[in-house]
């Protein structure tokens, strides 16, 4: 008898799975009953109105394993007011971006009530994770078949599921056909032509199409530095002190890349929508722990921890380990100079060819060093971070970055600024930063692209055998899919990308002149690093849900911290030269008042990051959605019977701004299209009409969420 997967003998013949859920093993059936009635429950019963199916039905648990998977999707409808809870922008009919609404959805372009892909599958995806991430605690005190695993009011269940062990993980499906599209339009050919951002937007999101924007854009600005660095490297082979006139170009391309990106990527996320961007209510991290106690702004119980005692950690605890690990990386170069020094000593006494090539060992074993510290490091800040208690996922992550990034920085330039200004050896410079920038190019490429696909590869090759087994008694299309993606590496996000990039920037901007073949292997490696990172994101890791991002966040202000960094070395460098100083024989005065003056020359104020056309044809999407009450908006809780048409007055208190259209709903139930009928100044009364629900007449409440479009954004 064959059978068939349960996810497709649905009755709702519009089910598609696209998310799935992972169970633990031994989760009680109590549990698992609980989970289940919360997700597909409506609204207004505390659900998340979703679709809900094991991917195995009792029969096939019987027969085979991975019985806790189970697949998630939505109806058209829900999708559509989830879309508009979260301000999600479209394109309009009359080809400006807005925020999209229920009640104007037919002003979208492509909007058709029989088009399924007016919302792209990773659009779809991110709705459904937000719906799960907002199911909350309700009256339940614990999780049922878990009393030890306490529920607050107010308080995500999945994070706390997840926190507990219960849900092992959530992740979006892949879509073979849009991703085989992709590829091929990608990576499967290796040309030289530009990525299909747009594509890789629609299929993973803005934040990863804008990493790849930048990859690409990194690259081709590194091609004029490397057009001229290898005539400049084959011609002045051991003039070292000819170096003034590259080093001066390279201050100037290290400054004006990243102010030309910043105005391209607000192009980029114009024609995406994500320039203005709706702001999100933060809710604590999942590893936020503290004593029990009332949040004195949203009034509802959660874990609170002291502020001193977080920043006792920091000062006493944190910091110093940091400096330990900075002193430890100094010591460490301080032995690479000793070999260094050896090895040379080495060859000035037999000058065998043996001895010559010797002389590039300690370099070689330095830099496996270095990358071997880093790794390191970066689990002992991650330990460390997490151990401070950040409330906050964005506090979690800006403490995380400031330390990695200032131990990678000392950790792999030191020894070329000791070099450079101390021991002025530029042909050891030169040496160092090769065989440094080389060494870690490709140790990165082996880690993070070839181990991963080659495990990959392995564990493909046992689930198609194992697959193949039960082909006989099942079409297990689906089920294969979804074995194989459960177990592929989980994306951790873009960190370890732009480190990557940064300190690529650094090596190339800090001290190419002295090696100007820096860049040329720089274009090299990102030629590679755009394939290996394209095959890794759509074969070796899972599908992560998309993002909406505006910008590259705080990896901009790192790169332009690495710029005016460049800017003084290079100056100083310039300083340096034999050449600048034969100018001022008698005085260094003037030499200093003139490396000063370029300085200040460079560093002149730039030109607005927004393109002012941009910036002025810019459709604000909405941009607040805030759970009250909250610092900064408020609506007075008011609950009334749902109407075709029906005034309320609340209370809103904010800054003096104009809104123009807004959207008003309860745990995701939207009423549509609301319309703010007179100007907000300071404490004023709100007057608002709503549409009919398309769910019916149900009650709502309208202090639970209200977003509002603003021709002045206001300050929450």
């Amino acid at each position: 008898m064959k059978v068939t997967l349960s996810a497709l003998d649905t009755c709702e013949s519009s089910f598609t799975p696209l998310v799935v859920l992972e169970l633990a093993q031994d989760v009680k059936e109590e549990t698992k009953e609980w989970l289940k009635n919360r997700i597909i429950s409506k609204k207004e019963d505390g659900g998340a109105q979703l679709l809900f199916r094991p991917l195995l039905n009792k029969y096939e648990k019987e027969t085979l394993e991975n019985q806790n998977l189970y697949l998630v999707g939505a109806s058209k409808i829900t999708l559509l007011l989830g879309a508009e809870a979260m301000g999600l922008v479209k394109e309009c009919n009359d080809n400006t971006m807005r925020a999209f609404t229920y009640g104007t959805r037919y002003n979208f372009k492509d909007f058709d009530d029989d088009n399924d892909d007016f919302l792209t599958m990773a659009e779809c995806q991110f709705i459904i994770k937000h719906e799960l991430e907002n199911l909350r605690a309700r009256d339940e005190k614990m999780i049922p078949g878990y009393p030890q695993a306490k529920l607050y009011p107010g308080k995500s269940l999945l994070r706390r599921l997840l926190t507990s062990g219960i849900v092992i993980q959530v992740f979006p499906l892949h879509d073979n056909e849009a991703l085989k599209k992709l590829e091929d339009a990608w990576y499967t050919r290796f040309t030289l032509k530009c990525q299909p951002i747009d594509h890789i937007r629609g299929y993973f999101g803005e934040t990863i199409a804008l990493y790849f924007g930048f990859l690409e854009y990194f690259t081709v600005a590194l091609i004029p530095m490397a057009v001229i660095g290898l005539p400049y490297y084959l011609f002045v082979w051991e003039d070292y002190d000819k170096y003034v006139i590259f080093a001066s170009f390279n201050l100037i391309w290290s400054t004006v890349i990243l102010e030309v990106w910043k105005r391209g990527c607000a192009n980029m996320t114009y024609r995406w929508g994500t320039l203005v961007m709706k702001r999100q209510f933060e809710e604590p991290r999942p590893g936020f722990h503290g004593v029990l106690g009332i949040n004195p702004v949203t009034g509802r119980k959660e874990p609170l921890y002291p502020s001193y005692k977080r920043q006792l950690r920091i000062y006493l605890v944190s910091l110093p380990f940091v400096c330990l690990c900075l002193y430890f990386s100094l010591y460490v170069m301080m032995i690479y100079f000793d070999l260094e020094a050896w090895a040379l000593s080495l060859h000035e006494n037999s000058g065998s060819e043996w001895t010559s090539v010797l002389l590039y060992v300690p370099s070689i074993i330095y830099a496996i060093v270095i990358e071997i510290m880093n790794r390191l490091y970066r689990y002992a800040a991650e330990f460390l971070t997490s151990w401070e208690n950040h409330r906050l996922e964005s506090a979690y992550q800006n403490h995380l970055i400031l330390k990695v990034l200032v131990f990678n920085f000392l950790n792999c330039f030191a020894s070329l600024f000791y070099i450079a200004f101390v021991l002025r050896d530029m042909k050891l410079l030169r040496q160092s930063l090769a065989t440094l920038l080389i060494t870690s190019q490709i140790l990165n490429q082996i880690m993070e692209s070839l181990l991963p696909y080659w495990l990959q590869r392995k564990h493909h090759v046992q689930v198609k055998r194992k697959v193949q087994a039960l082909k006989a008694d099942i079409d297990a299309t689906l089920y294969e899919q979804v074995v194989l993606e459960k177990e592929m590496g989980t994306y951790l996000g873009t960190f370890d990308d732009y480190l990557e990039l940064f300190l690529q920037f650094g090596y190339v901007s800090l001290f190419s002149c002295v090696y100007p073949l820096a860049a040329a292997f720089a274009v090299l490696n990102n030629f590679t690093e755009v394939n290996s990172d394209a095959l890794k994101m759509c074969r070796v890791l899972k599908r992560p849900f998309s993002e909406p991002s505006a910008n590259i966040g705080v990896w901009q202000l790192a790169f332009e911290t690495m710029s005016v960094i460049s800017v003084v070395t290079n100056c100083a460098l310039i300083g340096m030269s034999p050449q600048v100083n034969a100018l001022f024989p008698e005085s260094k005065l003037d030499l200093v008042l003139i490396v000063v003056a370029v300085e200040a020359l460079v560093h002149v104020e730039p030109r607005a990051d927004v393109p002012v056309h941009l910036s002025a044809e810019q459709p604000l999407p909405p941009v607040g959605s805030v759970t009250l009450p909250a610092q900064g908006l408020c609506i007075r809780p008011r609950h009334f019977p749902l109407q075709e048409s029906l005034l309320d007055e609340g209370w809103f208190l904010g800054p003096p701004f104009q809104p123009f259209s807004g959207t008003v709903c309860h745990a995701g139930l939207h009423t549509g299209a609301t319309a703010v009928t007179e100007t907000i100044v300071g404490v004023r009364k709100l007057t608002c009409t709503t549409d009919q629900n398309p769910l019916g007449s149900l009650p709502i409440q309208l202090s639970a969420t209200a977003v509002f479009s603003c021709d002045i954004p206001p300050c929450i």
